[in-house]
């Protein structure tokens, strides 16, 4: 008896989702394939609803309940759950305060299906969820889950505060996402799934959805800030690297004239002596430009130098001998500092201060460097490495060297830079991950 009511009940549930998907695609349609990637499966773990990535969970009193006030709140959930998926935070990695990190996902996704401006997800407006907004959005443009977090961990905040946060923006338990270690030992086939799932949808709001995209605007937002291309800024300026070889013994190779003689003389005997000479990729000659001007948060400024710092200090990252430049510039040239050892490099950083806050204009900083370059001042400049908030006058000629520009994005806003060079832009978790 009490199996078939389970079933019974379990076909009602599904019924009540299959509707709530329904309707949430008949709004919004470039959610289709996202809307139909969770399998739907009852729970007795859990008190409310869970996502994993692949299955949606809920527990079957909860969802009727919720159905029997209205299919608004069915209709939230489940696109709540869904978010998490299409945003990574089921995949991302953990944050100490487990709490905060939950708290923030779930604020991230609230605050994007407020903004749909859908009648089937529209809720009476709550001064106190408009109050939490506005107050995150005066510091981060776009409320991401990692930005929110952060605020939450920098401030300190009451734990009735916290308490009173969780009650008004929690929908589901995340107990589900997959830890670090369990996704290293799985493999994570439904984060490739859900990164293809978003890089689609937002190709589509960019082309055949740009009026539905004008209406979303917060999802857009997410959309572009979870599928800009993650980079390893360690590896990034191996670019800027020249191979040639340096006196260091090489034990992956082996001089094969020692090893013939061996075997020819004693049979089955080869003689093996690592070579005294390596070829290793570093660092030998290099510019760092700084953007100085008014546009340019300090903070900004600060946190690239210290990454670059913590990058360039290691020995395996410049030959013995090196020559870098350390240009700060707003519409001329404030100064120029060479560093040809760790320990100079130490010191610019112990007593670094910014010159300059004036306009921007990168043109001076080349027109110095080819200077440089015709007084033979380098012997083999490798690139320029240009820190800026990417607004100025662009050199129209592509210089005789690797030149890339690094932006330090708070707003995930892009930047046009010219056809010749390289850009690159990081996020403030992209640095701070690495340190």
């Amino acid at each position: 008896m009490f199996e078939e009511e389970l079933l019974e009940k379990t076909a009602v549930c599904t019924e009540i989702l299959q509707d709530a998907k329904n309707e949430l695609y008949l709004n919004m349609r470039f959610l289709d394939v996202a809307l139909n990637s969770l399998s739907l499966q009852p729970t007795f773990e859990v008190s409310d609803y869970a996502v994993d990535g692949a299955v949606f969970y809920y527990e079957i009193p909860h969802l009727i309940e919720q159905y029997k006030i209205g299919n608004v709140m069915v209709n939230r959930a489940y696109l709540h759950s869904m978010f998490h998926c299409l945003f990574a935070h089921v995949f991302k990695e953990k944050r100490e305060e487990k709490m905060l990190w939950d708290l923030a996902c779930d604020i991230a996704v609230e605050s994007v299906i407020d903004s749909l401006p859908v009648r089937c997800l529209r809720m009476p407006s709550r001064p106190y969820r408009r109050a939490v907004y506005n107050g995150l959005q005066e510091k981060i443009r776009v409320l991401t889950a990692e930005g929110i977090y952060k605020l939450l961990a920098e401030n300190d905040m009451d734990p009735r505060m916290i308490a009173r946060l969780v009650l008004e923006f929690r929908v589901d338990d995340h107990r589900y996402w997959k830890s670090d270690s369990e996704k290293k030992r799985n493999g994570m086939p439904n984060e490739n799934r859900w990164q293809d799932i978003r890089e689609k949808m937002e190709t589509e709001l960019s082309t055949f959805s740009k009026e539905a995209a004008e209406d979303s605007k917060g999802l857009c937002e997410q959309l572009a800030v979870e599928n800009r291309e993650r980079y390893d800024y360690r590896s990034f300026l191996k670019k800027f690297c020249v191979l040639k070889e340096e006196m260091q013994v090489d034990i992956d190779s082996f001089d094969y004239i020692f090893y013939h003689y061996g075997m020819e003389m004693y049979g089955n005997m080869p003689l093996i002596e690592p070579q005294e000479t390596k070829e290793v990729n570093r660092i030998e000659n290099f510019v760092i430009a700084i953007d100085t001007s008014m546009s340019c948060k300090r903070e900004l400024v600060q946190k690239f130098l210290e990454e670059t710092y913590s990058v360039l200090s290691q020995s395996e990252s410049f030959y013995r001998k090196f020559r870098v430049h350390i240009i700060q510039c707003d519409e001329r040239v404030q100064s120029d500092v060479v560093v040809t050892n760790a320990k100079e490099l130490q010191d610019y950083m112990d007593h670094f201060t910014i010159r300059g806050l004036g306009g921007t204009d990168f043109r001076p900083v080349f027109n110095y460097v080819n200077r440089l370059l015709a007084e033979k001042k380098f012997t083999k400049l490798k690139g320029l490495l240009y820190f800026t908030d990417g607004y100025g006058r662009y050199p129209l000629k592509k210089p005789p060297y690797d030149t890339a520009f690094v932006f330090l994005k708070e707003d995930y806003l892009d930047v046009d830079v010219p056809p010749w060079a390289i850009k690159l832009v990081l996020g403030e978790e992209d640095l701070e991950e690495q340190q």
